[in-house]
């Protein structure tokens, strides 16, 4: 399991920005915990980020019935903005990468480099739900 307290993996989400145009990577948890960032990114606007996408997620898994099928795994996020982009996909149970990017990446070449990180990562990037150790009051 990934330690919140470190940034162990960081070095790893830095090859995913060797993507010309790609800004910054993290990797979070369902629950909006950070687990890893890239070296280009402080580590307080990292754990701002990880929040916010967990909510993204959780938002894009809530519309899957839109794609016809309520329970239809949610895979992928795409937010364009006017500057770039942010891409967000799964990376484990539990676990998300997200990658910024400018308006000027090659979307297909960033995507495959995140996918195949993920694929590579396996099981290091499971992120288990945290589950309550304290005794009852």
């Amino acid at each position: 399991m990934i330690e919140p307290t470190n940034n162990e993996l960081g070095w790893m989400l830095d090859e995913v920005l060797k993507v010309p145009e790609a800004r910054h990577a993290i990797l979070l948890s369902a629950d909006g915990m950070l687990r890893a960032h890239s070296a280009d990114i402080g580590r307080d606007d990292a754990e701002r980020l990880a929040a916010g996408l967990s909510g993204v997620q959780s938002i894009s898994r809530s519309t899957a019935e839109f794609c016809g099928t309520p329970n239809t795994p949610w895979r992928q996020t795409l937010i364009e903005f006017a500057q770039g982009y942010v891409f967000l996909v799964a990376a484990g149970e539990g676990a998300y990468l997200a990658v910024s990017t400018t308006e000027h990446v090659d979307m297909e070449a960033v995507s495959y480099r995140m996918h195949k990180l993920v694929d590579r990562l396996g099981q290091v990037l499971v992120s288990p739900a945290r589950r309550d150790t304290g005794s009852p009051a």
